[in-house]
């Protein structure tokens, strides 16, 4: 991958940014968070502990803030940052109206500028788990982190993207491309829905990377849509998520 991924999901999240407000306001307005295109409930996947009182907090990629504002309740010390000036603006005012002290910072999630060991906890919902290299946003919530240090990250399963059609229709049964070398997809010209740059691995190399750069795996999980679900969100339709993993959640712990 050699184009400027970072350029072109910047200007794309600024652009996309008001389609967002709405849904910004109605999760941080949540007691009980939901996870992903389909508001899965968080009773069994749990990716945030109930007590974080005194934990020093940073969400990677944050948009409008609210995975933020729910560690802030739970007694977290919160930093987030996101490339987005636009998404950073409603994360601002929404943390201003929940009454949410929350460092924000606009920068890049794969090069944050912040000191070595100087989190607890790390976490990114989509953000950095799908629109930064792996390999770099990876070592970079590695030196942020503490020893014994955790991170979760939820980003989209690897079966639906070579599910997807390349003109970014919604995902089917059939696979329309390699898995073997799966890096990612362009998505910057498609027919339907442009949707900047994102990166995914096989599980192999998923894994291989957390060891070279020394996570530990505590827990995965497969994520379906609820049975109640309906219609298509984020060019997956809910018969198919129903069926097939619509997402994946990773939860590591820093080794050394």
């Amino acid at each position: 991958m050699s184009r400027d991924h970072l350029t072109i999901n910047r200007d794309l999240w600024n652009r996309d940014a008001v389609n967002w407000v709405e849904v910004g306001e109605r999760l941080w307005s949540l007691e009980t968070p939901v996870w992903g295109n389909w508001s899965h409930p968080d009773d069994g996947l749990n990716l945030l502990p109930a007590d974080l009182t005194g934990t020093q907090a940073i969400e990677l990629g944050c948009g409008t803030g609210y995975v933020s504002g729910w560690m802030i309740r739970r007694g977290a010390k919160v930093t987030a940052i996101d490339i987005s000036t636009e998404q950073l603006a409603v994360a601002r005012r929404l943390a201003h109206e929940h009454g949410a002290d929350i460092t924000f910072i606009e920068g890049n999630a794969e090069q944050t500028g912040l000191p070595d060991a100087a989190f607890d906890f790390a976490i990114s919902e989509y953000g950095a788990a799908i629109w930064c290299p792996p390999d770099v946003w990876l070592r970079e919530a590695w030196r942020l982190l503490r020893p014994g240090g955790r991170l979760v990250f939820l980003g989209n399963h690897p079966l639906s993207l070579i599910c997807s059609p390349l003109n970014g229709a919604p995902c089917d049964t059939t696979l329309h491309r390699p898995y073997r070398g799966m890096w990612g997809a362009d998505w910057t010209e498609v027919e339907f829905e442009p949707s900047g740059i994102c990166f995914n691995l096989t599980f192999a190399d998923w894994m291989d990377l957390f060891a070279t750069i020394g996570f530990a795996v505590t827990k995965y999980q497969e994520v379906y849509a609820p049975e109640w679900s309906s219609g298509t969100r984020g060019a997956v339709p809910a018969d198919w998520a129903k069926t097939y993993p619509v997402e994946q959640v990773w939860h590591l712990h820093k080794t050394a």
